[in-house]
């Protein structure tokens, strides 16, 4: 597990959606979880397939009640996603090694599973913004759960959801988070196939590239 640098977005701009003023991202830390996997029973490649989370920890500001307009928070989590990304990507090797992605969020007791969806559009427009335009959809999960709750984190190919080689799955979890009003954000990525893939099915070499599918 490798940490990250000073935290640069510990408070993030606010936004104004409909006239309501949306609370501030505060962020409680920020970590890269990263991995090199050399072989899984099978041949032992010269070069790792390496796999990678960013995770940030967050206060929900939503935490405890019933707040019927939630969506601006969207903007202001956007300056985070492109920071995790960047940093995620960098730590790969670059955004061109990326071949595969996914995000997820887990939020604390006091809060609810739909706070947990504002991290779909910040966490996935900015993975494709910093991997230069990918056309997959990102896949996501989230639920709730207390302190020391794990989450799994989808994989797909970054440019066709169909291709079975990158089929995947990243888990992930803090021992000290999430916090009853606390949110723990999360972003992977791949940089290939499962290290051993053989299951058929369409290839990254045979992507057209046309609908984000194939």
């Amino acid at each position: 597990m490798t940490a990250g640098g000073p935290a640069a977005v510990t408070h993030l701009t606010s936004s104004t959606k409909g006239g309501g003023h949306m609370p501030r991202v505060e962020l409680r830390k920020r970590l890269l979880v990263l991995a090199d996997i050399f072989h899984e029973g099978g041949p032992v490649r010269e070069e790792p397939h390496r796999r990678g989370a960013a995770l940030a920890v967050i206060r929900n500001p939503f935490a405890g009640r019933y707040e019927p307009d939630i969506q601006g928070f969207m903007d202001d989590l956007r300056p985070l996603g492109l920071d995790l990304a960047t940093r995620l990507a960098e730590a790969l090797g670059g955004a061109d090694r990326i071949e595969g992605y996914g995000k997820a969020s887990l939020v604390g007791a006091a809060g609810e599973l739909e706070h947990g969806a504002l991290w779909h559009a910040p966490g996935g427009y900015a993975m494709r913004e910093v991997l230069n335009g990918a056309r997959a959809i990102v896949p996501s999960s989230k639920k709730v759960g207390g302190v020391g709750a794990r989450i799994d984190v989808p994989i797909t190919h970054v440019n066709a959801s169909y291709v079975r080689s990158h089929f995947d799955a990243i888990e992930v979890g803090l021992n000290d988070a999430p916090r009853a009003d606390e949110m723990l954000v999360v972003l992977a990525m791949t940089t290939g196939p499962r290290i051993h893939s053989r299951s058929g099915g369409l290839e990254a070499w045979q992507i057209k590239g046309e609908d984000g599918l194939r």
